[in-house]
C-alpha cells in the first residue's frame, strides 16, 4: 500500500501533513507545535505558471512543517508539529481554493504550452475534488490502527526526523516535549466527533489501546530512537549525555502523561463504541462514501458497478488460478487449493531473516532487468525495513515511504513481520515488485524527480494512478520474465484476486451494510490468504472506506491503455516508450491517463 499524501484528502482527520500545530490553552507554552496563524493570501500570478506554482507550494508549505519535514527542509520549524485545529483544515482550504480561483482568473491554459496546460487542468481537477470531500473533513476517525495519529507519529519521529547535529536533536527533543499538546488536542477532536456519532468500530480500540501501551514505558521506541541519533554524532559524552536527558525528560514531562490521558479516554470511548463497521452509519454517511469513491478511483463510477466489477474479475481470476492448479498437479477444488496453501508450513518463512533474504534477492534481479522495459530510472536508493515492533501488531501488511527530494532520506519499502504465517511465500515476489520496482518506488521515486514539474505534482497524486501502477507492475514482472516458479504466478494471480476481492468487500461494508464478519467471510470463501492477514485487512477497509477500491480499478485502466497501443502499433510498440508517456506526467486522474496515451498512440501511427 501506497501512503502518498495527496492534497485533496483533507478529510483525513489528523491533517497532519497538511497544515500547521496548535496547542491547548493549558498548555500553550510547549515549544512544540507551529504558531496558529491565519492562512496566507493565495499567491499572485507571476510571470509565468511555474512560479505561480511554486509561490502556491511555499504558501503551503508554511503551513506544515511535517510537510517540510518530508521534503529534507530542516528551518526554524524543525522542531514544530502542524496544527491539527479545524481551523488549521479551513485554512488550507481556502488557500487551496483561493489559488485555484486566482489561477483561472490570471491564466489562459489555450496560450500555455502542453505541461502548462495539464498543471492548469490538474490543479483545478484538485481543487474540486477537495472541495466535494470539504463537507466531511470531520468524518475520519482521529485515531485507528492504520493512520491514527497515537502511532505515526512516533513513526514520523523515528522515520522522517533526521538528527545531523546537536541542533537537530534538540529539535527532536522539541518534538517530544511537543507530542503532549498535540495529542490532547487530538484526544479532544475524537471526543467531540464520537459525541456526533462518527468514532470506529469497537474492536478498534483494543489496537489503539495496545498501542499507547507500547509507548507508555520509559524506555519506548521514540527514546530509543533519540538515544541512537545522538548517540552517532560527532560531539562529546557530556553533550550526549544532556541530550538524552532532555529528551527523557520531555517525555516524562509532556508526552508520557499525554498518552496516559489518551489512553483513559480511548477506554472511555471503547465502553459505547458502535458495533456496526460501515461509514453507512456515519452522519451523511452515503454521501461521504460517494465522495470518497469519486476521490480515490479518479471516476464517476457508483457503489454498485464497482461491487459488480469485482465480482466479474473474481470470477476471471478464480478461471486463471485453476489453470495453474491444475499444473502444479492439485487434485481437488479451488477452495481446497487455497486450504491448502493458507495452512500448509511449507508456504512460510520461519525467520525474518530468510523472508528479507530473499525479498532482497528479487528486488535486486528486477533491477538488472528494469533497463529493458524501462528508459527513465529512479536516482533514489530503495531500502527495504521491517515495520517497527512499536507498531506492527496494528500496521498495514506493506506499504512504502517516498524518497525525499534532497537524497537524503532514500525510498522504503516497508514489511510487516509480525506474524510470518500472515506472509505467504508464494506472495513474496508480487508484493515487492509492487512496493519497490518496478513498482511504488521506481514510480514515486522518479515522480519525485521529475524537477521541471510544479510541486504539487511532483509530491501530490491519484490513488487510482499511484496503487494502479503498483498493481500494473505485479503483472508486467510476469511480462519482463519473472515468477519462474508456478506457485509465485499462483502468488501473483493471489495479489491480483485480493485487489478484485476489495471491491466487493469495501463496497459491501460502507455500501451494502455488510458486517466485519461477513466481509471476513468474503475473503476466506474466495482467496487463500491466511486468516490473519484476512483479518487485518477487513479491518483495514473498515477505517479507511474507499482507498482500497482504487487499485484494480486504476490497473484495468492502465492494462487496457496498453492493450489499445499494442493493437494499434503493433510491431512499433515499445514498452520502454510507453511506460515514459505514463510516467513523465507524474500521477493523473485516469481519464487524462487515456487521453495522453491516445494522443501518443496517434503520434507514433503518425
Amino acid at each position: 500500500m501506497s501512503h502518498l499524501k495527496v492534497v485533496a484528502r483533507l478529510s483525513t482527520s489528523l491533517a497532519l501533513l497538511v497544515v500547521a500545530g496548535c496547542a491547548p490553552a493549558a498548555v500553550q507554552d510547549a515549544p512544540a507545535t507551529a504558531a496558529s496563524t491565519p492562512a496566507p493570501e493565495a499567491p499572485p500570478a507571476g510571470a509565468n505558471l511555474a512560479q505561480f506554482f511554486e509561490n502556491y507550494d511555499a504558501a503551503q508549505l508554511s503551513l506544515s512543517p511535517q510537510g517540510k519535514a518530508y521534503r529534507g527542509i530542516r528551518d526554524a520549524d524543525y522542531g514544530k508539529w502542524n496544527d491539527v485545529s479545524d481551523e488549521a483544515a479551513v485554512a488550507s482550504q481556502k488557500l487551496q481554493q483561493a489559488t485555484a480561483e486566482a489561477m483561472r482568473g490570471s491564466f489562459d491554459p489555450k496560450t500555455m504550452s502542453t505541461d502548462d496546460a495539464l498543471s492548469f487542468e490538474l490543479f483545478n481537477a484538485q481543487a474540486a475534488r477537495a472541495a466535494r470531500l470539504y463537507p466531511y473533513r470531520n468524518h475520519g476517525y482521529v485515531f485507528d490502527q492504520m493512520k491514527g495519529a497515537q502511532s505515526q507519529m512516533p513513526a514520523f519521529l523515528i522515520n522522517i526526523h533526521r538528527v545531523s547535529d546537536v541542533a537537530e536533536a534538540e529539535a527532536y527533543v522539541d518534538r517530544i516535549r511537543g507530542l503532549g499538546p498535540v495529542l490532547d488536542a487530538l484526544s479532544a477532536q475524537s471526543a467531540e466527533r464520537a459525541k456526533k456519532g462518527i468514532q470506529p468500530p469497537k474492536w478498534v480500540y483494543a489496537y489503539l489501546i495496545s498501542d499507547i501501551g507500547n509507548l507508555q514505558k520509559p524506555d519506548n521506541a521514540v527514546v530509543e530512537d533519540i538515544t541512537a541519533k545522538v548517540g552517532k554524532l560527532t560531539i562529546g559524552d557530556i553533550e550526549k549525555a544532556r541530550l538524552i536527558a532532555s529528551a527523557k525528560a520531555a517525555w516524562s514531562e509532556s508526552a508520557g502523561p499525554a498518552y496516559g490521558r489518551l489512553l483513559a479516554e480511548m477506554k472511555r470511548q471503547q465502553a459505547s463504541a458502535p458495533t456496526q463497521d460501515g461509514v453507512w452509519r456515519l452522519p451523511d454517511g452515503k454521501a461521504y462514501y460517494e465522495a470518497l469513491l469519486a476521490d480515490y478511483t479518479t471516476t464517476d463510477m457508483t457503489a454498485s458497478q464497482i461491487h459488480d466489477l469485482g465480482l466479474s474479475e473474481v470470477a476471471r481470476i478464480h478461471g486463471e488460478m485453476k489453470t495453474i492448479m491444475a499444473k502444479v498437479g492439485f487434485k481437488g477444488t479451488l477452495q481446497q487449493f487455497f486450504a491448502h496453501l493458507r495452512t500448509s508450513p511449507q508456504y512460510y518463512y520461519t525467520t525474518r531473516e530468510a523472508y528479507l533474504a530473499d525479498v532482497d534477492a528479487k528486488v535486486k534481479a528486477m533491477e538488472a532487468r528494469l533497463p529493458a522495459f524501462f528508459n527513465t530510472l529512479p536516482k533514489a536508493h530503495l531500502q527495504v525495513k521491517a515495520v517497527e515492533a512499536f507498531r506492527e501488531k496494528s500496521a498495514g501488511k506493506a506499504f512504502y515511504q517516498s524518497p525525499s527530494p534532497d537524497g537524503s532520506r532514500p525510498g522504503t519499502y516497508y514489511v510487516n513481520l509480525y506474524d510470518l504465517r500472515d506472509m505467504s511465500k508464494t506472495e513474496l515476489e508480487a508484493l515487492a515488485y509492487h512496493e519497490g520496482v518496478p513498482g511504488h518506488h521506481l514510480q514515486r521515486a522518479v515522480q519525485t524527480e521529475l524537477t521541471g514539474l510544479p510541486p504539487f505534482r511532483r509530491f501530490g497524486g491519484f490513488t487510482a494512478y499511484t496503487e494502479g501502477w503498483g498493481l500494473y507492475t505485479e503483472e508486467l514482472a510476469k511480462d519482463m520474465g519473472f515468477y519462474t516458479d508456478p506457485y509465485s504466478d499462483f502468488g501473483r494471480l493471489g495479489m491480483e484476486l485480493w485487489r478484485a476481492c476489495r471491491l466487493v468487500v469495501d463496497t459491501g461494508i460502507h455500501d451494502k451494510r455488510w458486517s466485519r464478519e461477513q466481509a471476513i467471510k468474503y475473503l476466506k470463501d474466495n482467496t487463500p490468504n491466511p486468516d490473519g492477514d484476512i483479518e487485518k485487512a477487513i479491518e483495514r477497509y473498515i477505517v479507511y472506506p474507499g482507498q482500497a477500491t482504487a487499485y484494480l480499478i486504476g490497473k484495468l485502466k492502465i492494462m487496457e491503455l496498453r492493450g489499445r497501443a499494442q493493437a494499434a502499433l503493433g510491431d512499433k510498440f515499445d514498452f520502454r516508450t510507453f511506460h515514459d508517456v505514463v510516467l513523465e506526467s507524474g500521477p493523473v486522474p485516469l481519464d487524462v491517463l487515456e487521453r495522453r496515451v491516445d494522443v501518443w498512440i496517434a503520434a507514433q501511427k503518425g
